[in-house]
Order: C-alpha cells, then structure tokens, then sequence
C-alpha cells in the first residue's frame, strides 16, 4: 500500500514573532536589572540614618570605595591593606578620566564603609583622595523608615 503526501513537500516558518518576543523579554530584563548595586559588597554593612536619603540623580562619574568591618578597604573589586594602598588606583582612575576630557573635581566618590568601620579611616580615605584631586563625596547609609 503507497501513501501519499498531502500538502507541500516544503513548510515556510515564520519567525518574526518568535524574534520579536525575545526582544521584548530581553528589554523587560534589562529594565529589571538594578545596576546600582554592581558596586556593592556583602562584606560591607551600611549603618542605618533617619536622616538619609537615595540620591536624587545617579552621578555622571561615580568611583565607589568600600571599607569592610576590619578596615580593609576594595576597589575595583580588590582587597587593599591600607588607605595608602588607594592611591595608585585612585590615580588609575584620574588618568581615565584624563582620557575622557573630565576633570576629577567632577568626578564623585562614593565611600561605603561598615557600619562598624572607625570614622578616622573614613576621614583619611577622603583625605588621600583630595590629595590625588577628588572633590566630590557621598557617603552611603542605610535609610531608616520610621512611622
């Protein structure tokens, strides 16, 4: 008994939907994904403040130095022993925005230290970086919702 093929030897697909749903997962993924925290650390717990608040616009230049509870400090996802250790990254970081046409006065430090931290470290990690020519600091905090 010989069976015949119904129909034609050749099925056309059409993908154009399969395609544009990829697309709009991958754009819904992207919206989802919260790039602040690309800069932030487990080891570094932020003291809580009634008083703080997020920023109001995410800064152009930011550059994030994080101390964790035993006063070693990272950048660049490195672990650094000293304050002194920041300063070939800092400069590093001077000279990329040298490359940019920026000046480092713009740029923005962005400093998250453990709740636990000592201040006086705090203060000499801001001091080295004005050395090198940053101005511009914010310290982070854990904002307290109290009603």
């Amino acid at each position: 008994m010989k069976i015949k093929a119904r129909g034609p030897d050749f099925v056309d697909l059409d993908y154009t939907p399969m395609i544009d749903m990829t697309f709009q997962l991958i754009a819904f993924f992207m919206i989802l994904i919260n790039f602040s925290d690309a800069e932030t650390d487990d080891r570094v717990q932020l003291p809580s403040s009634a008083i703080a608040k997020p920023p109001s616009a995410p800064s152009e230049t930011p550059i994030t130095i994080q101390m964790v509870r035993d006063s070693k400090i990272i950048m660049n996802g490195q672990l650094l022993s000293n304050v002194d250790a920041l300063r070939p990254f800092l400069k590093n970081e001077q000279y990329v925005l040298q490359t940019k046409n920026q000046d480092a006065k713009n740029a923005t430090i962005i400093i998250r230290a453990h709740k636990e931290a000592k201040t006086g470290l705090v203060q000499r990690i801001i001091k080295v970086c004005q050395e090198i020519g940053f101005e511009k600091f914010t310290l982070r905090a854990k904002s307290e919702i109290g009603y």
